[in-house]
Parts: C-alpha cells; structure tokens; sequence
C-alpha cells in the first residue's frame, strides 16, 4: 500500500481579475515518494467534495470545512483568505493522514486531487493531468520550486536509467537496456516539459513583479543549471553503448572503440583528437561528451562566469554607491554636530553676560 501523499496549501492565487466575480484558488501541493505536483481549487469544489464524502461514506470527514462567510470575501480580505487557506489544510490533512482511510479510498477524493486511480496508477491521462496542473501554479514563488524539485527527481531517474542500461549492456542483456533506455528518454521528455513550464512561470512572476531581482537571478541560475543536466543527459541518451564499455554516437562512420583505447584515453593517450587528463583531469560532466559537447560546455561554463562577474560587478557598484551615500550623511551629520557646537557657544557666552549682569544687580 502506498504512503499517503504530503499535503500542503502554501500560496492562494486570485483569478478572473478584472471580472466582475472574480475568485480565490488554494494552490494544493502534493508530495508523493517519487515526485509532487499541484493541484488549483476553489472553496466552492471543497464544498463539493465535502458533501460528496459525506453522502458515499455516511458520515462527515474528521475535520469539519471552514464555514462560508456572506459578509466577506476572500479576494478583498486577506485574513479571511489566511484563515480560510489553514482551514482547508487542516481538512485535508485529516483525511490524509486519518487511520480511517474511508474517506481517502473513495473515488471522489482521489478525483480532486488528481491522484491516479488504484487500478491504474501508471496511467498516461493521470501524467498529463499533473503536469498540466504543475503549469498552471508555476507562477506562485513556492509551486515554482516545488516544479524544480520533481525536474531533479526526472533527472536523477534519467541518470539511474542510463547507469542500468550501460550495466545490462555489459551484461548482454539488451532486451533490459533498451527498456532502461526508453525509460530514461521518457524522464527526459518529462523534464523538457517541465523546464518549460518553469521558463514560462519564471516570465509570469517577472511580470507581476513577485519576486525582487536577486530572487530571480537566482532562479535564473537554477533553471540555467537544470538545462545544461538535462542536455547533457539528452546527449548520453542518445549514445549507443557497446560491451567493451566504450560508445558510438549516432552517425560516427569510425569503429566502435575498444577496451585498450578506453585505457589509452585514460592513461592520457590520444584518441579521436580528445586527452583526457592532461593537461586537466576529466570530470563527471566531460568524461560522456565528444569534442563538440566540451566545447558546447566550455563555453556555457564562460558564459556562466560572465554572468556571474557581471552580477558581482553590480553587487560592487551598489555597495560603493551605498558607500558615498553614507559618506554623505556622515558629513552632513558631522557639520550639524559643528554648528550645534557653536549655537552651544553662543549661548554659553549669553549665560556668562547674563550672570554677571545678576551679580551687579
């Protein structure tokens, strides 16, 4: 029996703005074993569910659903939106996470959040759902990284498949490794999918001005990364592994390289125009690609280098602005202090004249 998914609703989202009914969304996060996703629902598909449990199973869920206000409106009250969005997380944790699974068994909850049915859990319409639901909450700021979490889950599932395939080809068993294969490509896919929806939430934040622009050159570096993993992986994929633990790339005329020459390359031989280790070792990220992926490489690493300078080099010129401006002050401040001491002066001077005018008197 499966673990019953992680249920969370971090962010709401407002829709149909500038309509004249326009709505609040609970942005529904799911967190599975071996991926997440997001769900988008209104109170009023609580509701329905609510009543929909409590007619099959005969009894309400163990956590009653927040009451609907008449007076008030989420989308103009943003307490009434907070305490209605802990109020909805507390009902579906309960049934979630309820020793009594009636309620999480019927066909009607598993609809809502767009779990597969028990029957058919690998189920190509119950794929595409997710994915199509993770596109929609890719704008809210912590969807977007949960996005990224299931991109590195596809990559790292791509990374096994290729590592499996390579093994049984060594093994001879190729009906396992075109298996393994197919199933890395398909993590592969997934994850250009899912690449592109957070290319695409990365815009929609931007322009709602949701996140300041450190947070989204960050994001910007992480998306970069997840990219250059993906194609590289795509290259691998795409290499046709021999037994003697060499490759052949898809239309190379040269012969398939032999146990000998992979231990000339790595004794630092030369072969097909590459040394490897010398005059630097190669790396996990090199060791796959042919001259034209390490020259690809190289020059997104330069290019990642220069954003980077470019980013200090920013970071620098606000900090020295930051710096004159607080020089500034600080003279400013100075010459207040400098004539406070002279207005001190001149009124001890007043106190003394003052004074000695009393003592005549």
């Amino acid at each position: 029996m499966a673990p019953p998914p992680e249920i969370a609703i971090p962010s709401t989202s407002v829709s149909g703005e500038g309509t004249s009914k326009p709505f609040t969304l609970y942005n529904i996060t799911l967190r599975l074993p071996l991926r997440s996703f997001v769900v988008q629902k209104r109170y009023s598909d609580f509701s329905a569910l609510h009543a929909t449990l409590t007619k099959e199973i005969g009894a309400p869920p163990p956590e009653p659903l927040p009451g609907k206000t008449w007076l008030k409106s989420t989308v103009n009250s943003a307490q009434l939106t907070q305490d209605r969005q802990a109020g909805l997380e507390r009902y579906l944790k309960a049934i979630a996470e309820s020793p009594d699974r009636r309620w999480r068994d019927t066909s009607a909850w598993r609809a809502f959040l767009n779990l597969p049915n028990i029957s058919t859990t690998n189920s190509a319409v119950s794929a595409s759902g997710r994915i199509g639901n993770a596109a929609a909450g890719a704008a809210d700021p912590g969807t977007w990284l949960d996005i990224h979490r299931e991109l590195k889950q596809c990559l790292h599932d791509s990374r096994q498949s290729l590592s499996k395939r390579d093994t049984a080809v060594d093994a001879g068993n190729h009906g396992a490794a075109a298996e393994a294969g197919a199933a890395a490509k398909r993590a592969l896919v997934k994850g250009g999918t899912l690449i592109s929806t957070l290319s695409d939430g990365l815009r929609k934040m931007q322009e709602a001005s949701r996140l300041g622009e450190g947070e989204l050159r960050r994001r910007r570096d992480l998306l970069s990364s997840v990219r250059m993993e993906r194609d590289g992986l795509d290259k691998l994929a795409n290499t046709m592994p021999t037994p003697s633990g060499g490759s052949a790339r898809h239309g190379l005329t040269q012969g398939q390289s032999s146990t000998s020459e992979r231990a000339s390359l790595m004794k630092g031989g030369k072969s097909s125009g590459r040394v490897l280790g010398a005059p630097l070792p190669e790396t996990d990220k090199t060791r796959e690609l042919d001259n034209d992926g390490v020259l690809l490489l190289q020059k997104e690493e330069m290019k990642a280098q220069d954003d980077q300078i470019d980013t200090l080099t920013a970071i620098i010129r606000r900090q020295k602005e930051m710096g004159i401006k607080i020089h500034d002050e600080v003279e400013r401040q100075t010459e207040m202090l400098t004539m406070l001491d002279e207005d001190a002066d001149r009124v001890q001077g007043k106190l003394k004249v003052a004074n000695n005018r009393i003592r005549k008197f």
